[in-house]
């Protein structure tokens, strides 16, 4: 097992104890600790794990969840008045009006963006970090992006569910059958995640554009012969990668190139540092409703919902920039640019609804 933390970095030891019994498990090759790493239900987040075996419950039920990039154009950008017009997420779109094969025929969902610490951002770039390849990106400083992170919602629970109602934690009983399912999720979050960022750049009067970035950070891959089960750990193999922060801080777009020993993967964001329970409880003694709508770099979280305003306040997620200062360290990834929200959008409110 290997981590890619630094002393400086805070990981808890229940993620680590979690990683030692993912160590464990029947034909486990490595584990690839990434600096995000917080427990999970089971399984740690922020780990890239190599085996013979396939265990789909490393995976976990938000196959396909990642974080894709979208150019944005939009004249005079105002963000009380474009948190105003973000289109509510929470409601599908009709499936009659989708132009392409919907994967698995799963049609329920489609355009919606989900809880937890699923968003769609539209983000200022605020920084750039490596001229020559912004450019290449089509990016330079001041321009907006949308930034959306969700996953397959209830397609990849359903998979999950048929997996572990029979064979619980075990192996794959049938690795095809699994594969197959799971591809169709994957590209069920990446059309997703395509309908968002369309339905929001329609709503704030602007033209939808096709992403600049779009990586998949729950998945299983087969490399070198084994099994690449990725649960919150991006593709770090040559690819641009979205590093997402919280609602009140940075995000950092990178350009990764992790090798074997990180088992090909880098880090998909901040990482909690707080249970839910704990950011709740916290939170309500820190924080007012208004204090985490309105974020001190001067952005907009849209949220209806206050427990989980509370529960994805960005004082519950660890610093971003320590997390990228050690994906620099252990030259796993190169940052390109910067980005400072502008709108977050979590879940519509109530009022409007």
């Amino acid at each position: 097992m290997s981590v890619f933390a630094s002393p400086s970095s805070w990981i808890e030891s229940d993620a680590l104890d979690q990683c030692h019994q993912v160590a464990a498990l029947d034909g486990m090759i490595h584990v690839a600790a990434m600096p995000d790493l917080h427990p999970g239900k089971g399984a740690p987040i922020g780990a890239a794990m190599s085996s013979r075996v396939l265990y789909p419950f490393l995976v976990g039920s938000d196959i396909g969840c990642g974080i894709a990039v979208f150019p944005i154009r939009i004249k005079r950008p105002v963000a009380e008045r474009l948190a105003a017009r973000f289109p509510d997420l929470d409601r599908p779109v009709d499936p009659a009006g989708i132009d392409t094969d919907i994967p698995a025929g799963y049609a329920e969902q489609l355009g919606t963006v989900g809880r937890g610490n699923h968003f769609v951002e539209l983000a200022r770039v605020h920084a750039v970090h490596d001229d020559a390849h912004a450019a290449r990106l089509g990016l330079d400083r001041n321009d907006l992006v949308l930034i959306v992170h969700s996953g397959s919602r209830g397609l990849g629970e359903r998979i999950l569910r048929a997996h572990t109602e029979v064979h619980g934690a075990g192996p794959a009983a049938d690795v095809g059958a699994y594969l197959s399912a799971h591809d169709e999720a994957v590209r069920w979050g990446s059309l997703n995640r395509r309908l968002m960022a369309a339905r929001v750049a329609d709503a704030l009067g602007a033209a939808a554009e096709d992403p600049i970035v779009d990586e998949c950070h729950n998945s299983v891959t087969v490399v070198d012969g084994a099994y690449l089960h990725r649960k919150g750990a991006a593709n770090g193999d040559g690819r641009d990668v979205l590093v997402a922060g919280t609602r009140g801080t940075p995000s950092f777009l990178v350009a990764a190139h992790a090798g074997a020993d990180a088992n090909y993967s880098v880090a998909h964001g901040a990482g909690r540092k707080m249970s839910r329970a704990d950011a709740l409880r916290r939170g309500k003694a820190k924080h007012t409703v208004e204090e985490l709508r309105r974020t001190p770099v001067g952005s907009y979280v849209v949220c209806g919902d206050r427990q989980l305003l509370f529960e994805e306040a960005p004082t519950a997620y660890k610093k971003i920039e320590r997390v990228i200062d050690d994906l620099v360290e252990f030259k796993l990834a190169t940052p390109v640019v910067s980005t400072h929200p502008v709108v977050t959008y979590k879940t519509a409110d109530k009022a409007r609804r």
